[in-house]
């Protein structure tokens, strides 16, 4: 399957981080072409701080499968991760991770640092980024702008009061 197919159904993990008042990022985990698992931020929601969509489809996935390393699974995240993520995600032994949107204030992926080229780490995960960037930064910043948009609403009429 396509990437962009992998990376919809990530986008959709999105939008249900974003219903439940999270930052909208969702993630997907596949096998051999097959999805197995997925996520989507939750830390406020599970007052954990680990509780990244990277993370959530990844334990997800190692449940599924029966075991922590992920060989051969493929991840795909809507935002490019961040160093915890990042990790998390060599610790697994992902083949690849396939990222939307880059971060320049976090990204771990190329963006801040990339972890993925450390020579001294002693396992390397293929990282691409950039796949229906232009849906996931959208998405990211309609977010935050109905965020502020609120906020400032909220301001106004508390000073109305």
């Amino acid at each position: 399957m396509p990437p962009n197919i992998f990376m919809q159904l990530a986008l959709e993990q999105a939008q249900h981080a974003w219903d439940e008042g999270e930052v909208p990022v969702g993630a997907v985990v596949v096998k051999d072409g097959v999805v197995i698992a997925v996520g989507y931020n939750q830390p406020i929601g599970k007052h954990d701080p680990t509780a990244h969509a990277e993370i959530v489809a990844l334990r997800a996935a190692a449940e599924a499968l029966g075991n922590y390393r992920l060989p051969g699974c493929e991840l795909y995240v809507t935002l490019e991760p961040c160093v915890m993520c990042s990790g998390a995600m060599m610790h697994a032994r992902l083949a690849k991770v396939v990222y939307g949107a880059a971060d320049p204030k976090t990204g771990a992926g190329g963006s801040v640092v990339n972890l993925f080229e450390q020579e001294q780490l002693n396992h390397h995960t293929e990282i691409a980024g950039g796949v229906m960037a232009e849906e996931c930064g959208t998405m990211l910043k309609s977010f935050f702008a109905a965020r502020r948009a609120a906020a400032a609403a909220a301001k106004r009429d508390a000073q109305e009061q």
